[in-house]
């Protein structure tokens, strides 16, 4: 991998190009990393008061109509941003989708039981538990590498 380094003071913002034949692991690395440089917290809103919450901290978000929350060991919070937008500024190493309304934090995540119909059922460290609907069991096994067979 060759790296260039341009330091210029006309260049106005900081800005970040990847070039590159096709995306692998380092790639996606780099830009968790740098996605994370942006996501320092998330606002979470408990009654009348606002929480800063860690990222890293959070055990799943979950929809509920129009409404995200966020749980945590604190309790959940309500917060501002749509699930489709979390994804787009959490790290995929850490947070997977589990279905139309729940993202978890792989780390959170205790164990996975075979369910009905195709789906898991999702166990938290918290004790708590979601599904992870059919439509994103084999992206969780490919992130998993439960489908992985010993050569």
């Amino acid at each position: 991998m060759k790296i260039l380094l341009d330091v210029d003071r006309k260049h106005e913002e900081t800005s970040v190009t990847i070039h590159c034949m096709e995306m692998d692991d380092s790639i996606k690395d780099i830009l968790d990393y740098l996605n994370q440089q942006k996501t320092e917290f998330i606002v979470g809103k408990k009654g009348d008061q606002k929480h800063l919450l860690k990222p890293d901290h959070v055990h799943y978000f979950h929809s509920e109509g129009d409404t995200v929350l966020a749980a945590t060991a604190e309790g959940r919070f309500k917060i501002r941003e749509k699930l489709y937008e979390l994804e787009e500024i959490l790290s995929s190493r850490k947070f997977i989708r589990l279905s139309k309304s729940v993202i978890a934090n792989l780390y959170e995540i205790s164990h996975f039981e075979p369910s009905f119909n195709g789906t898991l059922s999702v166990h938290f460290r918290s004790g708590e538990k979601e599904y992870a609907s059919r439509h994103y069991v084999a992206h969780i096994k490919e992130v998993l590498r439960i489908n992985r067979r010993d050569k």
